[in-house]
């Protein structure tokens, strides 16, 4: 089993690097958001899962034990392979992964691509039964609206990831009512 390794990146993909490691150089699938500040030559550690099926080995890395462990969790989840589970980790932090469960916000999963509505609720279900609501103490945030998932989405949409948009609705005061009036408020508080 490889569940660490250390050495410096030979090759940037689409969806993995090539770790050179000495003789040997290792192909590691990382999580998207990651790719964008690895740098060719650059030292890199990683947490990893070694995925064997059938005839396909495939290595994942991670750059906490806190990813990998979520990883493993969303794996368990019927229905979920480690593409759909790399995919989601890609999309979203596991802060807001944890908020989603803690809150029980399916609409956050659906924001992963290939994720409805049924699937992002069996995942929840999954990951507040393996994860316990007791985890999440401190994050209890006031479940978001439908009117704060609409700012929500336009705001991610302009190009600000999910746990800014997050931020600035949470900034916005309660008296601010309607979708173009949050927007407005959300968008002075990112600018």
């Amino acid at each position: 089993m490889i569940s660490r390794l250390r050495g410096r990146i030979e090759f940037i993909a689409d969806d993995h690097i090539i770790v050179d490691i000495g003789p040997v150089g290792l192909t590691v699938f990382v999580p998207a958001d990651k790719l964008a500040t690895y740098q060719t030559g650059q030292a890199v550690a990683l947490f990893t899962h070694f995925h064997v099926r059938e005839q396909e080995f495939t290595l994942f890395g991670f750059a906490s034990q806190e990813e990998m462990d979520l990883f493993l969790l969303l794996l368990g989840v019927s229905g979920v392979g480690p593409k759909l589970a790399m995919s989601i980790l890609s999309t979203l932090p596991p802060d807001t992964i944890r908020m989603a469960v803690a809150n029980d916000e399916p609409a956050l999963l659906t924001r992963v691509p290939g994720i409805g509505t049924k699937s992002a609720r069996k995942i929840l279900f999954h990951l507040k039964d393996k994860m316990g609501i007791t985890e999440f103490s401190g994050l209890g945030s006031v479940p978001i609206t439908d009117d704060d998932a609409e700012v929500i989405e336009a705001l991610t949409g302009l190009g600000y990831s999910i746990i800014e948009a997050q931020r600035a609705v949470q900034g916005v005061g309660s008296d601010v009512a309607g979708v173009e009036e949050r927007l407005r408020a959300a968008l002075a508080q990112l600018l």
